[in-house]
């Protein structure tokens, strides 16, 4: 499962990392990062604020912040699909009035541009209604086919028939726009089921998606694999115009198999954690080959969120990053050998929580929404590009920021009041990675944020830039075609229309042990809130606990969870963790009065009361101040 499973930059990573094996890391490769074109600005969304001095052509403009999403490479390598949200534009029957509201766009990345002189095309600016029936509201992540006809765009498809997507011949009257629509009920009524964060399968048929789910009060999250079919004439269901259907749909995840944490079938009296369990949390996308599934799983350490790829017929399973910092975009290049992943790492975000390695992920069962939320303040990520290659974060090896390269002022691609966001994407060739950054807006900034507000340096003072990096030693490495693949998915269950969601059981109530591979024990007891329905307080203590014999921990550690609203969860931690061995000494310690941390899932803004932190080898990390 390669060198993820162990190690990272962190000071304690095991000193077992590099074994087993593993090649030495790569070294760092010589990367240019530059910016790609966007319309212009318009100086307010006011009608005809988008003036013929501004741009020329009358192709439209975008406002300051411009709401943008870039997204993957067509076929031809040179242009990569955005959406964008048109601005300003005048009123109709000026033909620049289609160039309104949020649009899919296609962006040259080799400083050619298309027959209007423009570097960037509208595809579904001025696409007539008709073409467009049932068109649905999400408009991002765009994706394009490989056939570099269509385009997925949030849960749409947009064709364009004979034509190629950049091609002059692509025009509005030749563009449809399909929406996508998953039965959900017996008798296929109804608008269909809720799809997010869908990513298309390389074999241009089958669609990955995810779905929440509302139970008992709680919101949850599963994955799906179904196969797209085209429908020109749906008979059931609100949407009647032409659709593509998601049929064969599997959820990938079975209740019955094995889980992260559970309890020992031989000795009901103990835990075991199984770091290969198929426990796919949301779904990010395909390895090129088709073959696997990558998606945020449940964490192998404690307060670790990482990504992982599973096999789509196997279910073996990858670990592809390991670094404590948060991670979750990510896109696995077309030979496979390498992970383009935006990750805090650098930032020191998360090393409050995850820094202290080898501790089992068992408090995790009720934290891990509250620890993946803190990634955020609100719109401001600290998200950058780490390249990393096929063996994962390894020893002294934590993989190569890709834009690292500048002097780090306003404006340089390293600033870091600019900050990514999903999702960068490979070239076809893999000798480039095209990404997206948003600059730090208020609240994250100015006011009570002690973090300054900087001036864009952008044209018009536009807040979001798309940016390539292209990686000058490599030798294109194109992906191989990939045939259609089978609907069935060993380890995951059938979806059957109007079924429930499945519950991801826990341990029940009770005191279990949770030996250490190498040694010692942790004394673990699992409480449930009143209801019965959910976990409600985990309180560990460790005892000479060590999975490597040499790095051990020792101390106790105590949470409970609870949640007042569908998407706001608190928490109350106490934890006094000692780790030592392998030249590591660690704690992970809260304030006498613990630490009481409440978020929204949906708007990650921190607000706590108390402390907890982290030291590794006398060096301490601090949770973030409130607001911040």
């Amino acid at each position: 499962m390669g060198c993820s499973n162990s190690g990272d930059d962190a000071p304690n990573a095991p000193a077992s990392a590099a074994a087993g094996g593993v090649p030495a890391p790569p070294e760092p490769e010589p990367v240019e990062v530059s910016e790609l074109p966007l319309p212009p600005v318009a100086p307010s969304e006011d009608p005809g604020a988008c003036t013929k001095e501004l741009n020329p052509r009358g192709t439209g403009c975008v406002g300051r912040d411009a709401s943008m999403q870039s997204g993957g490479f067509l076929p031809d390598g040179t242009s990569v699909t955005a959406v964008v949200t048109f601005v300003g534009a005048p009123a109709a029957p000026d033909p620049g009035s289609g160039y309104t509201g949020r649009q899919l766009i296609v962006v040259k990345t080799d400083g050619t541009t298309f027959p209007n002189g423009d570097a960037w095309k509208c595809v579904t600016c001025g696409v007539p209604d008709q073409n467009a029936a049932g068109r649905n509201e999400p408009m991002d992540y765009p994706q394009p086919f490989n056939d570099g006809k269509r385009v997925l765009v949030g849960t749409n498809i947009v064709d364009c028939g004979t034509h190629p997507i950049a091609d002059a011949a692509c025009t509005p009257d030749q563009t449809h726009v399909y929406p996508i629509r998953w039965q959900n009920t017996p008798d296929d009524s109804g608008k269909g089921g809720n799809l997010r964060e869908l990513r298309i399968h390389p074999d241009d048929v089958h669609l990955g998606f995810n779905s929440f789910t509302l139970t008992g009060g709680k919101l949850g999250q599963f994955a799906y694999l179904g196969r797209l079919s085209f429908n020109p004439a749906p008979t059931t269901g609100e949407s009647r115009g032409p659709r593509y259907d998601v049929v064969d749909v599997t959820r990938l995840f079975d209740p019955e198999d094995t889980q992260p944490v559970e309890v020992d079938p031989a000795n009901p009296g103990q835990l075991r954690v199984n770091p290969g369990a198929l426990a796919v949390g949301e779904l990010r996308g395909f390895s090129k080959d088709g073959k696997e599934v990558t998606y945020i799983g449940s964490p192998t350490e404690s307060s670790n969120i990482d990504v992982f790829a599973a096999d789509l017929t196997t279910g073996e399973v990858r670990r592809l990053t390991a670094h404590p910092e948060y991670v979750d975009p990510i896109d696995l290049s077309p030979d496979g050998d390498w992970t383009v992943a935006m990750d805090t790492r650098g930032s020191d975000r998360q090393m409050f929580l995850a820094a202290m390695r080898g501790i089992p992920p068992v408090t995790d069962l009720i934290t891990t929404s509250v620890t993946s939320s803190t990634r955020n303040n609100g719109q401001r990520r600290f998200f950058q590009p780490i390249l990393i290659d096929r063996y994962g974060d390894c020893g002294d090896y934590s993989g190569q920021r890709l834009n690292a390269s500048g002097d780090g002022g306003p404006g340089a691609v390293n600033d870091p009041n600019w900050n990514g966001m999903a999702d960068p994407k490979w070239s076809p060739d893999g000798t480039a990675v095209v990404y997206w950054q948003r600059l730090a807006l208020p609240p994250a900034c100015g006011g009570a944020n002690p973090l300054p507000c900087e001036e864009s340096t952008e044209p018009g003072g536009r807040g979001v830039r798309m940016m390539i990096a292209k990686l000058t030693s490599r030798e294109p490495a194109p992906a191989p075609k990939v045939a259609p693949i089978s609907d069935e998915v060993p380890w995951g269950v059938k979806y059957v229309p109007g079924t429930p969601p499945p519950d991801r059981p826990h341990p029940p109530a009770g005191t279990y042990t949770l030996p250490g591979a190498k040694g010692g024990t942790a004394t673990v007891e699992i409480t449930y809130t009143e209801d019965g329905f959910a976990i409600g307080t985990i309180a560990v203590t460790y005892d000479g606990f060590t999975d490597d014999g040499t790095y051990v921990i020792d101390g106790t550690e105590k949470v409970s969870a609870r949640n007042p609203s569908l998407t706001v969860t608190t928490v109350d931690w106490f934890s006094d963790l000692t780790g030592t061995g392998g030249g590591v000494t660690a704690t992970k310690k809260t304030s006498p009065d613990g630490f009481h941390l409440t978020i929204d899932v949906m708007t990650n803004i921190f607000d706590a009361t108390g402390t907890l932190t982290t030291t590794i080898n006398g060096k301490e990390y601090k949770q973030p101040a409130n607001g911040t």
